[in-house]
């Protein structure tokens, strides 16, 4: 019995350093566990802190996204008074073509749209009451030649006291009757640009400024009215802006201040113009008051009268940093822009299955099969957006940004998507 008790307590005692020792092992097991992933995460954080937000994209995909670059510019978003407003002509850059005299379109001898110069034949319209104008003038101008022979017979008469005065003075009033008829007659027909030597009836229509011809009121065999318009002419070359401008915002106004345009029907084109004249009364009822600015660096071509622009009158000459607005992308709360490093050569994963590699391929500890191939670059610089106005944006970078560096104007917002795995990057 006492033996049995012992082996009982032998038994017992094995049991519990046997139950020790596995614990004492599991410890060790789980310790090793924990210091070689400790080991390995300071390197998976290193990694991800290399490559953060920066893009690599290869040539192909660069081309494909068709990305442009542009640089930071200094322009005056802040301090500005926002106006709309049209393009304009001086009264004296802008004709209304009408006739003296109607009668019926024979010919219309341009198109709309046709640059002509000042006294060009636009057209000739027929009227028969011309043919009896110069007829007049001719009859008189023959009635002049013959009453001044006879007022010089009459007046050597007079002196030699062979006939009366008083024929003299009827031969001298007949002869200045005629003459003012003939001068009434020569001024009609100069007036219509019609020559007294000829017998045609046609009256032709001159342009009256330099310009192109803008609508045309007038069809071939139609009537043309006496006063109606026939044509308009436009001389754009004083193009300049009328912008309307509050009330509230008058005071700021003056003479000189420079204009930013945005020519909202022309893909957003930009032009600048300098205000020349504000006028001393409101507009009707819309409590604005006109405002004139006249473009700058003679930038007219495509520019036509009453295109409606969007304007800001820089009140001040603060200047800020500012790129295209679609060059600003948001990750967020925070605002990003997107700096074109350079073409470089890096180690790209190749898709696909490979039966073997040749010298430019390489085999990853993973089994995973890469390339040298050159890719475009591209690095994030966080920034504070600011103004957004006329397709600018000011911003502040939170780092310096290199002299010179090209700004990802066109194609941020790809870039963003392929930092996220949202289009192929390497980093």
């Amino acid at each position: 019995m006492n033996n049995k008790i012992k082996n009982i307590k032998y038994f017992t005692i094995l049991l519990a350093v046997c139950f020790i020792i596995s614990c004492g092992n599991k410890k060790i097991e789980t310790t090793q566990t924990t210091e070689a992933k400790t080991e390995v995460a300071p390197k998976e954080e290193e990694h991800e802190e290399h490559a953060e937000g920066e893009v690599a994209l290869t040539l192909e995909q660069y081309k494909a996204v068709q990305i442009e670059t542009g640089i930071v510019e200094m322009r005056n978003l802040n301090s500005v008074v926002k106006a709309n407003g049209y393009t304009s002509v001086p009264p004296q850059n802008s004709a209304s073509v009408s006739a003296l005299m109607g009668g019926v379109v024979q010919d219309i001898l341009v198109l709309e749209g046709t640059y002509v110069t000042k006294g060009k034949v636009l057209a000739s319209i027929k009227n028969l009451d011309i043919i009896e104008m110069q007829e007049d003038y001719k009859t008189s101008m023959a009635s002049i030649e013959f009453l001044e022979l006879e007022y010089q017979r009459q007046k050597t008469l007079t002196e030699e006291n062979v006939n009366a005065k008083k024929t003299f003075q009827e031969v001298k009033s007949k002869l200045n009757i005629e003459r003012a008829k003939a001068q009434g007659a020569k001024s009609k027909l100069e007036a219509l640009h019609v020559s007294t030597n000829t017998n045609g009836g046609s009256i032709p229509i001159l342009a009256p400024i330099n310009g192109y011809v803008g609508k045309i009121y007038i069809n071939k065999g139609a009537y043309a009215e006496v006063g109606k318009p026939l044509f308009d002419i436009v001389d754009n070359s004083q193009m300049h802006l009328d912008l309307n401008v509050y009330e509230k915002d008058l005071f700021k106004i003056k003479e000189g201040q420079i204009v930013d345009v945005v020519l909202t029907n022309q893909h957003n084109t930009s032009i600048k113009a300098k205000i020349f004249g504000i006028n001393k009364s409101f507009s009707n009822e819309s409590k604005t008051v006109a405002v004139h600015s006249r473009i700058l660096n003679n930038n007219l071509n495509g520019l036509i009268a009453g295109m409606y622009v969007s304007a800001n009158i820089n009140v001040t000459d603060a200047y800020v940093q500012a790129i295209p607005k679609e060059a600003v992308v948001k990750d967020g709360e925070k605002y990003f822009i997107y700096i074109e490093e350079g073409e470089e050569e890096r180690e790209v994963e190749e898709e696909g299955e490979h039966e073997h590699s040749d010298a430019e391929h390489e085999h990853t500890a993973d089994g995973k099969v890469t390339k040298k191939e050159k890719v475009m670059a591209f690095k994030p610089i966080e920034v504070v957006a600011g103004t957004t106005d006329l397709g600018y944006t000011e911003i502040s970078p939170m780092q310096p940004i290199p002299e010179g560096a090209k700004i990802v104007t066109k194609g941020a917002f790809y870039l963003l998507s392929a930092s996220k795995g949202g289009g192929h990057h390497e980093h």
